[in-house]
């Protein structure tokens, strides 16, 4: 029952928000920003409370002249003062339910947030009794209803017995002393309010008190807008306890429960109010409880800080990140603006809800997430959008060595460093080639580590690509490239696990790194290589792959054949490149598993891989994204290779 109507609010607030975005700007969604706003509203009900106060006579007498001399011979000070703290009081309220509402619907309020989530529901009632205190001070017809409700309600509790209710008989009952006394709760129980909401926000790392400036300002247009179209008034006249009050106008955002005293039993409307209040404050106990991984948490590496951070059950990795003084990039913290957008190189998230214009279903494909929304399922490596690129402000320059057409469609490109000088990398790296207008185009080193002072790359046309498109056309040995790096995370772990490669076309270029590095390095771990391209022509290093497997025992080589053309009396493999590697490995649980090929292979490839066992943290990713289409129109965080470098 529970999930099913999170389920439904969370449909309806991500559609709302939607619309928001498309009106507002993310930037300045007011759904976004809910207790912020909340925080500004205090404080405007704050300002113009203490202008009332200074001109509001706490007696019997003086109470309601007071009120009507503000409101009526100050209309334009008093009277807006006094409607703006009606309507800022009224918008606290909705705000907070807002806010209560899309915690509750996208489930931000169990493990460790229990405690923002009961401390919110004490605010919730703190804000009501301030806000019905409120009502009895003008001493109106309205303020004799709420209090004489109030107190025969009240009344009802053991150990009063109607005393409470009996101070209300007669007009000689109401003496000064007793308003002396609600305008020192009306100061008293805001201050406890204001420090509940302090308390409140100290669990949520760097939580936002104010919100932007033209959030502010709408505000209060709308206030002082409200204030003149339709002032707040007293209604009825004075308070007369000799005469019941009859026809009155209630405020339903504050005083929604008081008509119930009247249309049910006062015992009933307790039982509702408590056991509304005691399911709100249980609700982080109650099933369904949050999916826990074995230790209950899980860790991420931020690539830029190459920090390791706990991550607690249900936290997601900007909560994480924030909490132990990380600087991250934020901005909305709830998936509608993109500011947070990370590269998860390793392990699993759950991506949580978010707006597709935040991240694209190409984005996420290729391995993308939103710090702000995403809860780890594995331990992690992350990457954070612009990090990289932060880290790697020096540049550096190569010259144009050797330039080899392989195929009709492949280069290999050799690049010579200045003399004397290498760039220390793990094999599986790439590089970030920089274009004359700041653009970066990222090809995978495909020489190991061992080979200094020159770097080999992998370039396939790309049909309108603008880097290979001058590679195949214009380049020319000796052009000088100015590039980035090393940079990137798929690299060979330390282990004792068998390991499977699943490359797809030119994604053999960063496989071919990391298998020359670990012969260079003797490693004696079982090797296969899955090599999958459309025609036999595509395997463009065939004999080096059989090469390595005649030399090394315990490497094998399978390529695969998607498209095979008749002329070439193809006898291997075919099909599809991970269900050849299936059909062998039924059972990929004592398996490390690398996939590195298109965005497509590597979606098809891994829910398969995870449905015959390879376990998680097991198996290692490379998607690449051509940029000839829409990804050449804005900088993604996993950079695409053209097909094996990373992007045309």
């Amino acid at each position: 029952m529970i999930r099913r109507l999170q389920t439904l609010l969370q449909w309806l607030f991500m559609r709302v928000e939607a619309l928001f975005n498309a009106v507002f700007g993310d930037r300045l969604n007011p759904l976004y920003h809910l207790g912020a706003i909340t925080f500004f509203l205090f404080w405007v009900v704050c300002g113009s409370g203490l202008y009332l106060y200074a001109f509001f006579e706490t007696g019997v007498s003086e109470a309601y002249a007071s009120v009507q001399a503000l409101t009526l011979h100050q209309r334009f000070a008093g009277g807006i003062m006094r409607s703006v703290h009606r309507y800022a009081s009224d918008a606290i309220v909705i705000t907070m339910l807002l806010h209560l509402l899309r915690h509750f619907a996208f489930d931000r309020f169990r493990g460790f947030r229990w405690f923002s989530w009961v401390s919110g529901v004490a605010l919730l009632w703190g804000v009501y009794v301030s806000g019905i205190n409120g009502y009895m001070l003008p001493w109106d017809q309205l303020a004799q209803f709420v209090i004489t409700a109030s107190f025969e309600w009240l009344d009802w509790l053991p150990g009063f017995g109607g005393s409470l209710s009996r101070n209300f008989l007669y007009p000689s009952s109401v003496n000064d002393r007793f308003f002396s006394l609600l305008a020192f709760m009306h100061i008293g129980i805001p201050l406890v309010v204001l420090l509940l909401m302090f308390i409140h926000v100290q669990r949520v790392p760097k939580a936002k008190t104010n919100p932007a400036r033209p959030i502010m300002a709408s505000l209060m247009l709308t206030l002082l807008v409200l204030s003149l179209l339709r002032p707040a008034l007293s209604q009825g006249g004075a308070a007369d306890l000799s005469t019941a009050t009859t026809d009155l106008q209630l405020d339903w955002f504050l005083l929604a429960l008081f008509p119930l005293f009247y249309a049910l039993p006062l015992a009933q409307v307790w039982a509702f109010v408590a056991a509304g209040s005691a399911l709100l404050i249980a609700l982080p106990w109650l099933p369904p409880r949050f999916r826990r991984s074995r230790a209950g948490e899980s860790h991420f590496t931020l690539h830029l800080a190459h920090q390791t951070i706990p991550v607690r059950a249900g936290e997601t990795l900007l909560e994480a990140g924030l909490r132990h003084g990380l600087s991250l990039p934020y901005e909305c913290r709830n998936g509608g603006c993109g500011v947070c957008r990370c590269t998860v190189l390793h392990g699993s998230v759950d991506h949580g809800a978010y707006q597709r214009s935040a991240l694209s279903d190409a984005q996420r494909a290729s391995g993308q997430a939103l710090l702000c929304c995403a809860t780890p399922l594995s331990d992690l490596e992350v990457e954070v959008e612009g990090a990289a690129r932060s880290r790697a402000t020096e540049q550096h320059t190569a010259r144009v060595e050797r330039i080899e057409h392989i195929t009709p469609d492949l280069v290999r490109l050799t690049l010579a460093l200045p003399a004397g000088k290498s760039i220390p990398f793990k094999a599986g790296q790439y590089i970030n080639i920089v274009l004359d207008d700041g653009q970066r185009r990222a090809f995978s080193f495909a020489n190991p580590p061992q080979l200094r002072g020159s770097i080999e790359l992998h370039v396939r046309r790309i049909p309108g690509g603008r880097f290979t498109g001058h590679v195949f056309t214009q380049m020319k040995v000796g052009d000088t490239l100015r590039f980035e790096g090393p940079l990137g995370e798929f690299t060979l772990r330390e282990s004792a696990h068998p390991i499977l490669f699943v490359a797809g076309a030119t994604g053999f270029a960063p496989v071919k790194s990391i298998v020359e590095d670990a012969f260079a390095r003797g490693l004696t771990r079982p090797m296969c290589l899955y090599w999958g391209v459309r025609k036999r022509a595509d395997l463009y290093a065939f004999e080096l792959a059989q090469q390595w497997q005649r030399e090394h025992p315990r490497f094998r080589f399978i390529p695969v054949l998607s498209e095979p053309d008749p002329a070439d009396a193809w006898t291997g493999r075919t099909g599809l490149v991970h269900e050849a590697m299936l059909q062998d490995f039924p059972d990929l649980r004592a398996h490390e598993v690398y996939i590195c090929g298109s965005v497509k292979m590597v979606e098809a490839a891994v829910p398969a891989f995870l449905s015959q066992g390879v376990g998680e943290g097991m198996c290692f990713t490379d998607a690449f994204v051509p940029s000839a289409g829409a990804a050449a129109r804005e900088p993604v965080a996993r950079p695409a290779e053209g097909d094996g470098g990373k992007t045309a």
